[in-house]
């Protein structure tokens, strides 16, 4: 079986968290998480690698222990199309809170209403209200 998992790699132990974010911003439930143990390079306790959904969609989030020289870069992003344009909102304001906002919220012409952000975690998020 193959599957397509969007895999988000953290330097700073935040995983667990960041998961839990996106979870409550957008609905869905975690699968697994495996926790680094007193032998492992990890915090013990703390998440190693934990397995999502969010609206049907697969995510993987991992708290890398080594520090590395690369970041997450706005180049990858996860594009999510409303129905509503009060979870745009609400999605806009909640992951733009100690973030980055690339573009506010606006009409750009090609959707009713569109925003991009970079969450508090780095992780980079195209907000989208589709024109009908």
């Amino acid at each position: 079986m193959t599957t397509l998992s969007t895999y988000l790699m953290f330097q700073d132990g935040k995983a667990e968290e960041a998961m839990n974010l996106y979870i409550d911003v957008f609905g869905g439930e975690v699968e697994s998480v495996s926790r680094w143990g007193s032998d492992g390079p990890g915090a013990e306790g703390t998440a190693q690698l934990a397995v999502f959904t969010l609206q049907g969609s697969r995510f993987m989030c991992f708290n890398s222990p080594p520090m590395h020289d690369f970041d997450f870069t706005p180049s990858t992003s996860t594009f999510v199309d409303f129905d509503d344009e009060t979870e745009l909102d609400r999605a806009y304001q909640v992951l733009s809170e100690d973030g980055a906002q690339l573009m506010p919220l606006d009409d750009y012409g090609f959707s009713k209403k569109f925003g991009w952000v970079n969450d508090r975690f780095g992780v980079s998020w195209q907000l989208n209200l589709p024109h009908s």
